[in-house]
Order: C-alpha cells, then sequence, then structure tokens
C-alpha cells in the first residue's frame, strides 16, 4: 500500500522531454504541491530547452536522475523499449513511479514490477488516458443502451508522408504495435473484460534494419463474455486516409463514432452522442497522481489491469509470429 506524502511539495523529475513529458512539466509547475527537480533527455540542445522552459535543471543520464537524493517522484516519457528498466531503478532507489504505456515490453517483467513496488511500499502508476476521454466515457455511459454486445470493431490508421524516422517508427524502440499501443486493446479489456482467445497478423513495410515505413496490425479478441472484437491500427506511408473509428453492436442497437462524432442506432432511428474532447488528459492524470499521493484518492485505473491488457497484447505478438490462434484460459 502506497503511503501518502506529508511532506511538501512533492519533489519530481521527468525522463523525456517529448509531447507528455512537456504536460507533464506544466501540471507540476501550477500545481502548488509539486515540484519539478530535474529532467534528463536523449538530445541536449531540446532538453536544455526544456529545462528553461520548466525551471527546472538538466542531468546527464536517466540513471542519476532516478538516483537524485532529493526526488520523491519519477515520469517516464520516454522510449518504450526502456519504461521497464527505469522503472526498476527508480523502484530500487526508493521513488514512486509514474509512466507512459506500456509498463515494459514484457508482461513478466511488468509483473515483476508490480511486485517491486508493493514491497517497496511505492506508486506504480500506468498511463490509461484513453480511459479519461470523452469516446471511452461515451462508450461507458452508452453501453447499456444496446443491450448485449455482441461485436465490436475499432480502427485507427494515420498516414505519415514521409514516415519519421524515429523511435516510434523502430521495432526495438517502439515494440509490437499493439503492445506500444496498449490502448486499443485496453478499451476493450476495460469494457468487457476477460479475453478467451487471440488472433492477429501484422505486416511492416522496410523493416530491413528495424525502422520501418509503415505498419499494419489486425486483432481479433474473443470474450470470456462472447462478444467478438476486431482492432487495426496503421500508421505510416501505406495510408492516405486518417481514420479513428468505433464500433459495438448489440442486440437492441448498435454504437457508431467516428471521430468524435457519436450515435446511437436502434431501429429507425438515430440519436446523436455527446463526445467530449480530448484536451488535457494528462494534466488531468498527473493532478489524479499528485491527489493519490497526498490524500490517498484512489486514481481511476489499476497498475494490475494495465498488465493484464499487456499479457493479452503480447498473446497477440504471439499469434502473429506464429500464425496460430492463442488461448490465453
Amino acid at each position: 500500500m502506497t503511503k501518502t506524502i506529508t511532506d511538501l511539495p512533492i519533489k519530481a523529475g521527468i525522463v523525456g522531454t517529448g509531447f507528455a513529458a512537456k504536460l507533464r512539466a506544466q501540471t507540476l509547475q501550477t500545481d502548488s504541491r509539486s515540484h519539478l527537480v530535474a529532467v534528463c533527455g536523449h538530445t541536449p540542445a531540446k532538453t536544455q530547452d526544456f529545462a528553461e522552459t520548466h525551471g527546472t535543471t538538466v542531468v546527464d543520464s536517466w540513471q542519476q536522475l532516478v538516483e537524485h537524493p532529493e526526488l520523491d517522484l519519477v515520469f517516464i516519457s520516454t522510449i518504450n523499449r526502456d519504461h521497464g528498466t527505469i522503472a526498476r531503478a527508480a523502484l530500487n532507489a526508493g521513488k514512486h513511479v509514474v509512466t507512459e504505456y506500456p509498463l515494459s515490453l514484457d508482461p513478466k517483467d511488468a509483473e515483476s514490477l508490480i511486485t517491486l513496488a508493493n514491497a517497496k511500499g511505492k506508486l506504480l502508476h500506468v498511463e490509461h488516458i484513453e480511459l479519461l476521454g470523452g469516446l471511452h466515457q461515451a462508450l461507458r455511459q452508452s453501453l447499456p443502451k444496446i443491450g448485449e454486445p455482441v461485436y465490436a470493431r475499432y480502427v485507427t490508421i494515420a498516414p505519415k508522408h514521409p514516415a519519421p524516422r524515429g523511435w516510434t517508427f523502430n521495432l526495438e524502440l517502439f515494440g509490437f504495435p499493439f503492445i506500444a499501443a496498449l490502448s486499443r486493446i485496453h478499451r476493450f479489456t476495460d469494457l468487457f473484460g476477460e479475453v478467451a482467445s487471440v488472433y492477429c497478423q501484422s505486416q511492416f513495410w522496410d523493416a530491413a534494419d528495424q525502422y520501418f515505413t509503415a505498419c499494419l496490425c489486425n486483432a481479433q479478441l474473443r470474450f470470456t463474455c462472447g462478444l467478438i472484437a476486431d482492432i487495426t491500427y496503421g500508421k505510416g506511408e501505406m495510408f492516405w486516409q486518417r481514420l479513428r473509428n468505433f464500433e459495438v453492436h448489440g442486440n437492441q442497437g448498435t454504437l457508431l463514432f467516428e471521430g468524435d462524432q457519436g450515435n446511437l442506432i436502434k431501429a429507425e432511428e438515430t440519436k446523436p452522442i455527446e463526445v467530449a474532447g480530448r484536451r488535457g488528459l494528462f494534466l488531468k492524470d498527473t493532478a489524479m497522481v499528485i491527489d493519490h499521493l497526498v490524500k490517498g484518492t484512489p486514481l481511476y485505473v489499476s497498475t494490475v489491469d494495465s498488465c493484464y491488457t499487456l499479457k493479452v497484447a503480447d498473446g497477440l505478438r504471439e499469434s502473429a509470429a506464429t500464425g496460430h490462434a492463442i488461448a490465453l484460459i
């Protein structure tokens, strides 16, 4: 159990200087209960600019940051491959840890990190802001209106021309796409529960040196509740139309979301569903972490649930590699 912090402000450090790190830093700056002590990043000039913008200091490496004697809390906002390694070092150094998903690219490593955090009495929180977003909230509120869900489909396609030669297009650094983009699976496990079996196909273009120009993954999940779900994730140069569509079919109606537009369809009637925007979710996640550490307020997602979803995603990786369906129970 995590002990609350009474010696305020909470002293935090951030590994990374990208989009999520900037939003974390903004919240830490504006909340009087927290103070951003240090940051480390991959590019010295960018890291220095980040530090000047957010009124903090630069350390040379994540190893130095997690050992920083003043820090209470470490945020991990860097390449997926390193999440587990940094989290383990930070926990062993007596720090609370918040990381972007996935906790690790390896489910067994993730499980051992949860065990370590419990033994140390430290917070280990995995960000899943998709659960806080308007789409997921609208889905959750509208599901009872369609009766028994029997089939769901989620498609996200992101064209990139040209594809960047960065870590999100590198198999080693990014990881298998459904592990790296864990939120695609986590929406389903949060709404529909336990998965009985999975099947997946994947394709990568121009990936001879680990960097790829496009990827496409298609998965089928069969849930113990009886629902069947299809999930498609693609990005890069092979695509020309951006898509973010989610649909759920029940025995009394259908939910259809296209981008930020939602509809409830029943018989001949179609009713619009209000979908709140996605702005401010990293700030909300960070504020909830501070509330948890100071007041013991429950968080919106458990690390155990995130780890379960990671196991499902790893089953998809195994299925894509072997060409076989994988039973999970």
